[in-house]
């Protein structure tokens, strides 16, 4: 039978959480009741991001997932991590010469990268080199078919994603009463992007929707105009637009909608770029009411409250989300299984993190386990919407928080 975390059993005071945030890049020390006797040298774990190119926005917000660790695994009565960053400047050859990188410099754990075509190449290296790696954010489901033993994945694969985004979707549509009945499809051309585009069309035929897609438009990602796709997906009709989107497009993508006049029963992303902060500040009254049909938290969990209380206290004015939620939890990973393994020995810290089941976690779903393949196949994803410069989740219903706001207010009534 599988171990349980003793992160479900520590009790953790408002002292010892206060205390334990003051800590910063680096997790060190002794934990409550002398726990850590055993394993004070620090497990060396190497942080690749974005925080540079296209992604560094998102890179840069996945840090602070990082910052605001350290305090929190400590009161959970877990050993101490030494953080050491990378930037993959959002590029592949980057991510892979910079994993080799970390490694040379005695990393001993890989963490990262956000993005799918990244995290494949850090995959590459880490399989290669024999260190253990757990992905925080990527979607590409070839990263976990490739039979590795050294990589794992706490985030959902693209067609899992998918799966949640239908049944989340067909929830909403059964509280408010309404549904479109046709929809255009917008999507980035990048690895993810092309994923969840192929997932729909394979996927699409199976849950029954009440909506036919009429059209699918990809784009560049780094593209500085995105006039003629916003007016094509409008001339073809349709009553929603689906996106799959990164930050600065999903902005682009918004004031051409404005511009254009157009206003859709619903914005449905299905990614990231609609629930970022700088989307909500950038664009204000105008960045409400899209729904994201992504990845997310369960508001109801204790340690939910405890990583959003940390937040606060460190990046007042940031909403929790998809970035500190599955960074954080990959940390709590490396953690569990250090503790657990006794050793920063690879293997055997391989072997304790196939062994993983952490309970007491963030995300919706049982917990943190992973399958033969190292997928955490248990996660279950959100339908998350933007209301006043917050984040409110609406399905499924044991995640949920708030009703949905539909349909989707018209742009040029805002005020």
């Amino acid at each position: 039978m599988k171990e349980k975390s003793q992160s479900k059993a520590t009790h953790v005071t408002r002292r010892s959480f206060n205390a334990g945030l003051g800590a910063a890049g680096f997790i060190a020390g002794t934990a409550p009741f002398n726990i850590l006797h055993a394993q004070s040298a620090a497990l060396k774990v190497g942080v690749l991001l974005p925080r540079s190119g296209v992604q560094a926005g998102i890179g840069q917000d996945c840090q602070r997932g990082v910052d605001i660790a350290p305090g929190i695994l400590k009161d959970l009565g877990l050993p101490p991590l030494q953080i050491i960053n990378a930037d993959t400047e959002t590029n592949v050859d980057v991510a892979r010469s910079r994993a080799e990188k970390l490694i040379n410099e005695g990393a001993q754990l890989l963490i990262g990268a956000f993005d799918s075509g990244q995290s494949t190449a850090i995959a590459q290296v880490a399989e290669q080199k024999g260190i253990p790696y757990v992905i925080n954010i990527a979607a590409a489901p070839p990263i976990t078919e490739q039979g590795y033993k050294f990589v794992f994945r706490n985030f959902p694969t693209g067609p899992m994603i998918l799966r949640d985004a239908f049944l989340n979707q067909k929830e909403i549509f059964q509280i408010t009463g309404s549904a479109p009945k046709t929809a255009v499809m917008l999507h980035v051309n990048d690895t993810y992007g092309t994923s969840i585009q192929k997932g729909m069309a394979a996927m699409f035929p199976k849950f029954d929707m009440p909506y036919r897609i009429l059209e699918e438009i990809a784009y560049d990602p780094g593209a500085r105009d995105l006039s003629v796709e916003i007016a094509k997906a409008k001339a073809s009709g349709a009553e929603a637009l689906i996106a799959v989107s990164r930050l600065n497009d999903a902005i682009l993508l918004t004031r051409e909608l404005v511009k254009q006049r157009w206003n859709p029963m619903a914005v449905l992303s299905i990614g990231p770029g609609w629930y970022e902060d700088q989307y909500l500040k950038t664009l204000g009254k105008l960045s409400d009411d899209p729904i994201s049909l992504v990845p997310w938290y369960d508001p109801n969990k204790r340690v939910s409250r405890i990583l959003e209380a940390a937040l606060a206290k460190s990046y007042p004015g940031v909403n929790m989300s998809t970035n500190h939620v599955y960074t954080f939890e990959a940390l709590l990973v490396a953690a569990d299984a250090y503790k657990r393994a006794g050793s920063a020995d690879p293997k055997a810290l391989a072997d304790a993190i196939r062994a993983t089941n952490i309970i007491d976690n963030v995300s919706p779903g049982p917990g943190i386990l992973f399958d033969a393949k190292g997928q955490n196949d248990k996660l279950k994803g959100s339908a998350i919407q933007n209301r006043d410069g917050k984040l409110v989740t609406l399905a499924p219903k044991d995640a949920a928080n708030a009703k949905p706001e539909w349909p989707l207010r018209p742009y040029d009534r805002r005020g």
